[in-house]
């Protein structure tokens, strides 16, 4: 699984959802992995490799990390609120204990170890609260407005405009644009942010979190929208090249 040095593909460990699944005659739990992430990861110049859950022993999630060059965390289900401090509301719907241990551990040994780390939607809010950052069990409680819409839609009506915090990676990454236009599909949000961790995006014009990133980090950076489902989006692009850049540099 180690990437020969020559090989200019960086692989970029993606991180699958535990989920019931039926195909063919089968109907049984499985590692999903939408395709999208694959695409984009690929499109980017990456290798993409699945991560199923799975518990981990001491040590085990830095080995992962020895084995790929970036770390991609996609969306799904609510963090269970134990893992923040924070008693479940009404609002919490379905979650994954057994993928939230096992993203949280990769999440938490990928910004110690400097690995580049992307987190998407679910995925952010795993980088927040892997350094001791909370959240918002249901944004419309806390007085934000609605980001979520039909099931499964992440087009034209999930649309939403974000602005963008002027010298930040995301900001370098987007052209230097000050303000774009971008899709979400979530209920939960950042609360209290991470120790470490930049707000470098908002919504508009509920200033709800829409990005972090970590300064003192080669490439850590989250995004709450879903760039995977973009035509267009150059935050698959900024992720895979800093693979390409810090991946190999860990090797020699």
């Amino acid at each position: 699984m180690t990437k020969d040095k020559s090989d200019p593909a960086p692989v970029i460990g993606i991180c699958a959802a535990w989920e019931q699944v039926r195909w063919g005659f089968w109907d049984q739990e499985a590692a999903l992995l939408p395709v999208n992430y694959l695409r984009s990861v690929r499109g980017a110049g990456g290798l993409p490799v699945g991560l199923p859950p799975t518990e981990l022993a001491e040590g085990e999630a830095e080995t992962l990390l020895d084995r790929i060059d970036g770390l991609l965390l996609i969306g799904g289900r609510d963090l269970e609120s134990e893992s923040y401090g924070a008693a479940p509301t009404e609002r919490m719907e379905s979650t994954s204990p057994l993928r939230d241990q096992f993203e949280l551990a990769l999440a938490r040994a990928a910004l110690d170890r400097g690995v580049p780390v992307l987190g998407i939607c679910r995925g952010l809010q795993i980088l927040n609260v892997a350094r001791g950052g909370t959240l918002h069990q249901h944004l419309l409680d806390a007085g934000f407005a609605d980001h979520r819409q039909a099931p499964g839609r992440l087009d034209e009506p999930s649309m939403h405009e974000i602005e963008i915090e002027p010298g930040s990676r995301l900001h370098e990454a987007c052209g230097g644009i000050g303000a774009t236009t971008v899709n979400s599909h979530h209920h939960q949000g950042v609360d209290k942010v991470a120790a470490g961790a930049t707000v470098t995006a908002r919504s508009l014009p509920d200033q709800s979190v829409e990005a972090l990133e970590w300064q003192d980090h080669p490439y850590a950076l989250g995004v709450q929208w879903h760039p995977e489902a973009l035509a267009e989006d150059p935050v698959f692009r900024a992720f895979v090249e800093a693979a390409v850049r810090l991946g190999l540099d860990k090797r020699t």
